[in-house]
C-alpha cells in the first residue's frame, strides 16, 4: 500500500461567492479526487471552528461521521436534522453537509477514497460500498448497544493504526476501514425512491468500470472497450466519472497504472526496460515519456528520489 498523505491542517477562507465550498477535508484546498484514508476525532477538526463544519462538498470522497456520545445538527442537502449519538451519518461524493456539534462531542469522522477501498479485493467489498453510498444516510442505531460498542471499537483501532509509525505501509488500515463500512452495511435499510436508485445506479457503474480496470489494467484497453463493456457510449462514460470522481475516464485510467507503476519501481528491483514490459508498455521509452507525463519524473529519477529518503 502507497503512502496515504496525512493533510496539513489550512484555515478556510470566506468567498466572495455565494457558492457551496468544495474542500479535500475541511478547511483544506480541493485538488480533485484525492487518493487517501483519514481519519480524525471530531473535537480535533470542529473544535478550530467553534465546534461548526459549514455546508460544503467534497468531490470524490466518501465520509463516515461516527458521534459515540454528544448532540449534533446537521444539514445534508435541503434536510436538516437535530441527532444526538450514537448515531452514523455517511455522506457520498457531491452531497451537501454541514455539523454543528455540542461542545465536547465524541465521535470520529472516517474519509475514503473509492480507490482506495476498492483496488485489490474488490468484488465483495465494492458492491457493499456501492449499497452504503447510494445516497446521504443518517442511521440511528441506539437500540443496539452491542452494534455501536463494536463501530467505536473499530473505529478507535482504525485512528490508532492511522497514527503509527510507518502506518502506510500496514494492511491493517485497509482491513479495518471496510470492516467499518462492512458492518454499517448491515445496518442501512434498503431504498426504493427513484432518486436514490439512480445514484445506486451511478455508484455500481463507475465500481464495475473501476473493477474492469483492475482487472485489464495491464492490457491497455481503450476507453471505448470499457465502454462497449459497461454497456454505455464513450461519452457517457466520461460523463459518469466526471460525476462520481472528478476526473475523466482517461484520467481514472492513467492514474490507475501510474500507481502501478510507482509501487513496482518501489517495491521491485527490476530494470525501468522489465518493468514497462511487465506493464504492457511496447518499449521502455514509451513507458518513460508516459510516466514523465504523470508525474513529472523519470522513472529511474523516481527510483532514485525514493531510494533516497
Amino acid at each position: 500500500m502507497e503512502h496515504m498523505p496525512k493533510p496539513v491542517r489550512k484555515t478556510a477562507t470566506p468567498s466572495t461567492k455565494a457558492a457551496i465550498p468544495t474542500f479535500a477535508l475541511y478547511g483544506e484546498a480541493a485538488v480533485g479526487a484525492e487518493e487517501l484514508l483519514h481519519i480524525e476525532e471530531v473535537r480535533a477538526r470542529s473544535s478550530l471552528y467553534q465546534w461548526e463544519i459549514s455546508p460544503h462538498t467534497h468531490r470524490g470522497l466518501y465520509q463516515l461521521l461516527w458521534v459515540q456520545q454528544g448532540a449534533v445538527e446537521v444539514v445534508l442537502d435541503a434536510n436538516r436534522q437535530s441527532l444526538t449519538g450514537p448515531v452514523a451519518i455517511v455522506v457520498p461524493p457531491g452531497v451537501v453537509h454541514g455539523f454543528k456539534f455540542a461542545p465536547d462531542t465524541d465521535g470520529l469522522v472516517l474519509t475514503v477514497s473509492t480507490r482506495f477501498m476498492l483496488e485489490g479485493e474488490f468484488q465483495v467489498t465494492g458492491e457493499a460500498f456501492c449499497a452504503l453510498f447510494e445516497s446521504a444516510a443518517v442511521l440511528q442505531i441506539s437500540e443496539d448497544k452491542t452494534l455501536g460498542a463494536r463501530m467505536t471499537a473499530l473505529l478507535h483501532n482504525l485512528l490508532l493504526e492511522f497514527h503509527a509509525p510507518l502506518s502506510s505501509d500496514s494492511p491493517v488500515l485497509l482491513w479495518l476501514a471496510r470492516s467499518v463500512l462492512w458492518l454499517l452495511t448491515q445496518m442501512r435499510p434498503e431504498r426504493s425512491d427513484t432518486d436514490a436508485h439512480r445514484a445506486l445506479r451511478q455508484q455500481r457503474l463507475f465500481t464495475r468500470f473501476l473493477l474492469l480496470l483492475e482487472q485489464h489494467l495491464l492490457d491497455h484497453w481503450s476507453l471505448q472497450q470499457y465502454a462497449a463493456r459497461l454497456g454505455l457510449s464513450t461519452q457517457r462514460l466520461n460523463r459518469l466519472t466526471r460525476e462520481v470522481s472528478g476526473q475523466s475516464g482517461l484520467e481514472v485510467v492513467h492514474a490507475r497504472l501510474t500507481r502501478e507503476a510507482c509501487r513496482r519501481l518501489i517495491y521491485t528491483a527490476a530494470p525501468v526496460g522489465n518493468l514497462a514490459s511487465e506493464l504492457g508498455f511496447e518499449d521502455a521509452a514509451y513507458f518513460s515519456r508516459f510516466f514523465k507525463k504523470q508525474t513529472g519524473k523519470t522513472p529511474l529519477g523516481f527510483r532514485q528520489e525514493r531510494e533516497g529518503v
